[in-house]
């Protein structure tokens, strides 16, 4: 339970057992992951995890709510998202046909038929259940099971949206002035994610537990290749991982992400290919690569005529070379 007597997400009874879960639904979580994520479900707080592209924040999300087989809500953020976006909006069209029937049914232009009673009545079914569209923040709030709730890529809104979620991350309310304040009876498990495209106000960042995930070390990457793509040679599975790294020594305009190395890995596998030679990555690099003037600069610093036996497989790969 927590502070309010809501009741949390409580998918998790230690921090072994989110490592261990995650990893069955094909999430290697660090000890740092899994101990961020503990302690979120447990207290019920919202989690914000910062980080470049494509190391597996939202992923994070997801991967929690297939361990607890709950249903995940998710408010993808952009410029522009405003209130009837996130929290709800009224169905105006419907309203304004109630109101026509209205009408036609007392035969006049007021639909209350000239009584202030009447209207007192149509006014409070237009503003009832029946017309309010609740868009992902208030859908999230009114599950009464175990739920996700994701805000993916909060850095793209405007200041403003922060304003709107606090009521809903510190409290897990909703205001709607016209039928009252709408209180979660079970929390949802609420991550949030971050490019840090933009800072964060210090009122959004006070309500959360704090996470930052970076590009993962060899080992891991490695782990998660093996995971994901479990037919290719491990040998070959090593060469990638490498070479991703080598890529993202680059200072690339877009740095491969973890998705695009096993992007790349099933390629590999897809094409048959047992060595990571210079014709293969020259033909493949698009999967990894999505910008001409990256592609140009890892074919220059990373290609050689040379090639690095590694076992049965073959890299292409070398030090970057001074700028």
């Amino acid at each position: 339970m927590t502070e309010q007597g809501q009741v949390a997400a409580g998918f998790f009874g230690s921090v072994d057992e989110v490592a261990a879960r995650l990893a069955e639904v094909g999430y290697l979580a660090s000890p740092a992951v899994a101990t961020t994520v503990y302690l979120a479900d447990r207290l019920g707080k919202p989690l914000l995890v910062e980080g470049p592209a494509g190391v597996g924040k939202t992923e994070l999300a997801k991967a929690v709510g297939r361990v607890g087989s709950a249903p995940l809500t998710r408010l993808q953020c952009y410029e522009g998202i405003d209130e009837s976006r996130a929290l709800y909006e009224w169905n105006h069209a419907k309203q304004l046909l109630r109101i026509t029937a209205g009408r036609e049914a007392t035969g006049t232009e007021d639909p209350a038929g000239g009584s202030a009673g009447g209207w007192d009545a149509t006014r409070d079914d237009i503003f009832s259940e029946e017309f309010l569209l609740a868009r992902p923040l208030l859908t999230a709030i009114r599950r009464t099971e175990p739920s996700v709730l994701l805000i993916d890529e909060i850095d793209k809104a405007d200041v403003e949206v922060e304003a709107l979620l606090l009521e809903v991350l510190s409290d897990f309310q909703i205001t709607v002035p016209e039928l009252g304040t709408v209180e979660a009876t079970h929390r949802p498990f609420v991550v949030l994610t971050s490019n840090a495209s933009r800072e964060l106000s210090e009122a959004l960042r006070r309500r959360c537990l704090f996470l930052h995930l970076d590009y993962p070390d060899t080992e891991l990457e490695l782990r998660i290749v093996r995971l994901q793509v479990p037919g290719l040679d491990e040998v070959l599975a090593d060469s990638v991982v490498r070479t991703v790294a080598a890529l993202r020594a680059l200072g690339l305009r877009k740095a491969p992400s973890v998705a695009e190395t096993v992007d790349w890995a099933r390629t590999l596998l897809a094409l048959g290919a047992d060595t990571l030679d210079e014709r293969v990555v020259r033909e493949s690099l698009g999967v990894v690569l999505k910008h001409q003037d990256d592609v140009v600069k890892a074919t220059e610093k990373l290609i050689t005529e040379a090639t690095v036996a590694t076992g049965n497989a073959r890299t292409v790969v070398r030090r970057p070379a001074a700028d």
